[in-house]
C-alpha cells in the first residue's frame, strides 16, 4: 500500500466518521436528503478509491489530456 492509498483511506474515514458522529450527536440529520449526502459521496469516494485505486475524477482529468505529478512534494 502507498503513502497515496493511505492518505485517501484515511481522509475518507474521517469525512464519513465526522457526519455519523454529527448525526448520532443530533447536530446534523442525515435521515433527510441534504448536501451533508454530497459530503458523504466524496468520503466515500476517497475511502474506496485508497483500496481498489479507482478515482472517477481522476479518469476524467486524464481524459482532459492534465498531466500526472511527477514529485511527491505536496505543493
Amino acid at each position: 500500500m502507498t503513502v497515496n492509498q493511505i492518505v485517501r483511506i484515511v481522509a475518507g474515514f474521517f469525512i464519513m466518521a465526522s457526519l455519523v458522529a454529527a448525526h448520532a450527536t443530533g447536530q446534523v440529520d442525515m435521515s433527510q436528503l441534504s448536501w451533508l449526502w454530497f459530503t458523504a459521496f466524496v468520503g466515500a469516494n476517497l475511502f474506496q478509491s485508497g483500496f481498489t485505486k479507482f478515482c472517477p475524477l481522476d479518469s476524467i482529468l486524464k481524459k482532459l489530456g492534465v498531466p500526472e505529478s511527477t514529485g511527491n512534494s505536496c505543493a
